[in-house]
């Protein structure tokens, strides 16, 4: 049977991004940057495709009228930077959103995405709700600047990414989202040193994202994640029980994790489609960012970050390795009036002596969830159904038995 136009076209986009991929994760003399996202080329993914109708585990938790407290706080005036394979305004939900941005690759539009990784990125961020899906963006007033460093067809590295930055901080732009890195050793990294300072003294956020290298368990540095800058937040990826997920990279530079199995989010050409990495997890923080922003424009940076590790949800009273200092919650955080005015330590949250009045009291319990797929939730109602019909059975069975008992001992006929 002859391949369809349409399976033509998806073997050409899956065949495309796995070039850009396997181009991304080379580390070269000049270290490449990459998101070795393990569903960065999934054939589920269909550019153009249809929208999911119901809404993402990562939202679920969140009601937006508290996030966005009615319709005031929804990232009005506030840029989000988006370093990556730039974003594809074609999609219904980033209409009106993505800025003209640049391209840092040969004969390419940052309004162009041939990967889809950059325009996931920027869903999660600011996608507009729309009629017939839960999905929408955390931030859906907020204005995207698309930068792109990495095509289908060209790989970025470490000179476009620092080229991207420094565009970001010229263009004004207060947050950054970064979900690429390298594993390059730091002695080759002082150009990116220098652009992330630069962001630091212009007062720009850069949210990034860990690293998917986390399937030992063991530790590992992924930049610019791990750079030491105060205006960096490192964004690990959590599951839907608040633990970190399997590939999320564990290191001592992690501040805070953010959902980043299952993600939903926008595609180049319209619809959405199901990711995963830590690539989703930097957006989804970002997004709370851009709330904050809005509602507090004169916070630094680092005031942001201390913010959101102080709301954070968590299940123990100290930082890790894995999670950071628990994962970011959006009502909390939006909610929460206090001004920072320092980052929160592990005596904080475990009220030793010294620490100050209601110390002890920061601790928030993790939110606990069923953590089901839509299969596993079928799956449930079905064992329900099997065993209330099989209770049925069994309660008729003994009825009949009881009735038959009874005629027998009147002597009358039993049929």
């Amino acid at each position: 049977m002859a391949p369809t136009v349409a399976s033509t076209a998806v073997a050409r986009r899956t065949a495309a991004a796995l070039a850009a991929t396997a181009a991304l994760a080379c580390l070269t003399a000049t270290p490449a940057v990459a998101d070795d996202d393990p569903q960065l080329a999934s054939t589920d993914c269909q550019f153009g495709g249809n929208v999911i109708k119901g809404t993402p585990w990562s939202l679920q938790r969140v009601i937006p009228e508290q996030l966005w407290e009615g319709t005031s706080l929804k990232g009005d005036g506030v840029t989000v930077a988006v370093i990556d394979t730039g974003v594809d305004t074609k999609n219904e939900q980033l209409t009106g959103k993505v800025l003209g941005g640049k391209s840092f690759a040969k004969g390419s539009k940052a309004t162009t995405d041939g990967v889809g990784h950059g325009t996931k990125v920027a869903g999660i961020i600011a996608a507009s709700p729309i009629k017939g899906s839960g999905f929408h963006g955390l931030a859906p007033d907020a204005k995207i600047l698309p930068l792109q460093t990495s095509t289908a067809e060209e790989g970025g590295n470490l000179a476009t990414m620092v080229d991207a930055i420094n565009a970001a901080v010229s263009a004004d732009a207060k947050i950054i989202n970064i979900s690429q890195g390298t594993t390059a050793n730091v002695s080759k990294l002082p150009a990116l040193q220098a652009a992330v300072n630069n962001a630091e003294a212009k007062g720009a956020l850069i949210v990034a994202s860990a690293g998917n290298s986390g399937s030992s368990g063991k530790d590992s540095d992924t930049y610019p994640a791990a750079l030491p800058n105060p205006n960096v937040l490192s964004v690990a990826a959590s599951d839907r029980n608040n633990e970190r997920a399997p590939f999320s990279t564990p290191n001592k530079h992690v501040d805070i994790a953010a959902p980043g199995v299952d993600m939903v989010s926008t595609v180049p050409q319209g619809g959405q489609c199901v990711d995963q990495g830590t690539s989703f997890a930097a957006p989804y923080a970002a997004g709370v960012a851009a709330l904050l922003k809005q509602k507090h424009p004169k916070w630094t940076p680092e005031q942001i970050i201390w913010h959101l590790e102080d709301t954070a949800s968590r299940s123990h009273a100290y930082r890790d390795n894995n999670i950071g200092w628990g994962v970011i919650d959006p009502v909390a955080a939006v909610k929460d009036e206090t001004a920072p005015t320092q980052q929160i330590t592990n005596e904080d949250l475990q009220g030793a002596a010294g620490a100050g009045p209601g110390a002890g009291e920061k601790i928030t319990a993790a939110k606990l969830t069923l953590g089901e797929t839509p299969a596993e939730r079928n799956s449930r109602y079905g064992t329900y159904l099997v065993i209330g019909g099989g209770l049925g059975l069994a309660v008729i069975a003994a009825g009949a038995m009881a009735r038959r008992d009874w005629l027998r001992r009147r002597g009358e006929d039993v049929l």
